[in-house]
Parts: structure tokens; C-alpha cells; sequence
């Protein structure tokens, strides 16, 4: 008898327990307010890199290094793309099957998604952008390699057009819609970067992710930023962080 009350105890502590885990991974985040950058580290036990790390993403990109740096290549393949307002950004799932390729290195990374921040959240030699796109990547051991491509204001880019016609209005929906990147093409005529090694900019904050923020800008109108903002309802950037230890390299 006594042993069954043991194991009943046991399986209730560990209910108690799962639950209190399952709750502090989902804790509640935000870009402002007591939910913002500034106490991510403090909303999970899971977040705490968001306070400790000294890797973190974004920098003020200003190179220490001017590097022979190997090309990007890029094979995007037209997909399904399933855009989805999660109440951070707008965010398109991408079908198996693209690739970034870093063939000097011997490296592929499959893509899985892109979205959005506004204000951009790399700065370069302290100037912002209108917008930023995330390309992130992961290769087979499950390392991540994110492409940043800045936006600036001015003429209206026919991709965002045909992506903001179908974007989810209200947080926790999605639209489904059979349009590829290699009919769309988001990325700028030329792929000369900045690269570091950083984290993911939003909770968890995970480091060990390498990025790849293209020098080249592309454009957006002021009413597709203004779409962007109005869908999202605040600004969606993490501030700079410092870049402790770490080199900049062109």
C-alpha cells in the first residue's frame, strides 16, 4: 500500500511538474512592455539565453575583417507557401526541397521559412532600415544559417504585392497559396555579405547560428511597410546587441 501511495505521488509531482515546463516553454513574449527584449530572460527558464548569451543577434554590422568570403548560392524552387500571422510577424513555411549552398565549404542548408521585422533589426554603420526578410535555413545536424536582406523605402516590390494579398489578418491564421520564391524572387541582383556567428533574435534566443546579411538592398512602397505594421501592430525589431568577442567579417 505504502508503495502505491509512493508511485501515486510520484505521477502527480511529475504532472505538476510537466505542466510547470509545458507553461514556462510557451511563456508569453512581446516587443514592448514587461513582455519585451528587455526581460525576455526573465519570462522562461528557456529564455535565458536572451539575457546570458554573449552571441547575440542583431549587431550594427561594421566589418572588422575584409575577408575573401565564399559565394552564396542560392536554389529556391517554387512551392506551396503557407503564410501565417503568429502575432510576431508574418511568416511563409516553405515546402522541402531549397537550398543555400556554400559550395568553397562544402556546406547546404535546406530553407524552411522567411518573414519579417520592421524596423529592420541589423543596423549598418548605425543607419536602419524600413523592413528586414529572414531566410532561415537549417542543415542536417540541425544547424541553422539565417540570410537577412535589408528593405529600404521607395519603389513597391512586386513580391510583397502578391504576398500581402493573401496575408492573414488576425493572429493564429493562415493562408495557403501555391506560389514559389523562384517566381518571385526576393532576394537582391547581387549576394556579397556580412557574416558572424550569432542567435535567433526572438525567445529562445539560440546561438550558434550563422548569419549572412546581404549588402544589397532591395525596396518596398510605403504602403506595403505600412500593411506590414498595421497586420503585426507594433514594432517588431529587437534592439542591437553588443558584440563582446566577436568579428565582423566582409
Amino acid at each position: 500500500m505504502r508503495r502505491i501511495v509512493k508511485l501515486l505521488a510520484s505521477l502527480s509531482l511529475l504532472v505538476v511538474t510537466s505542466a510547470a515546463v509545458a507553461k514556462d516553454v510557451s511563456a508569453h513574449w512581446s516587443y514592448e512592455g514587461d513582455h519585451g527584449p528587455e526581460n525576455w530572460g526573465t519570462l522562461s527558464s528557456q529564455y535565458h539565453m536572451c539575457s546570458e548569451g554573449l552571441n547575440q543577434s542583431p549587431v550594427n554590422l561594421v566589418a572588422d575583417i575584409d575577408a575573401d568570403l565564399p559565394q552564396l548560392e542560392f536554389e529556391y524552387y517554387s512551392s506551396t507557401i503557407n503564410e501565417i500571422n503568429n502575432g510576431h510577424t508574418i511568416q511563409q513555411n516553405i515546402m522541402p526541397g531549397s537550398f543555400l549552398r556554400i559550395p568553397s565549404r562544402n556546406k547546404r542548408f535546406e530553407l524552411k521559412q522567411f518573414h519579417f521585422h520592421s524596423p529592420s533589426e541589423h543596423t549598418v554603420d548605425g543607419r536602419s532600415f524600413a523592413m528586414e526578410l529572414h531566410f532561415v535555413h537549417a542543415n542536417e545536424q540541425g544547424a541553422l544559417a539565417v540570410v537577412g536582406v535589408l528593405i529600404e523605402e521607395g519603389e513597391e516590390h512586386p513580391v510583397l504585392k502578391i504576398l500581402w494579398a493573401f496575408m492573414p489578418e488576425h493572429t493564429g491564421e493562415t493562408s495557403v497559396q501555391p506560389i514559389g520564391i523562384e517566381d518571385t524572387d526576393l532576394l537582391p541582383p547581387t549576394h556579397e555579405y556580412f557574416t558572424y556567428a550569432g542567435s535567433l533574435t526572438t525567445p529562445p534566443c539560440s546561438e550558434g547560428v550563422k548569419w549572412f546579411v546581404l549588402k544589397t538592398h532591395v525596396e518596398a512602397s510605403a504602403e506595403q511597410i505600412a500593411i506590414f505594421k498595421k497586420r503585426v501592430g507594433q514594432a517588431t525589431n529587437r534592439p542591437i546587441q553588443p558584440n563582446n568577442a566577436r568579428l565582423i567579417i566582409e
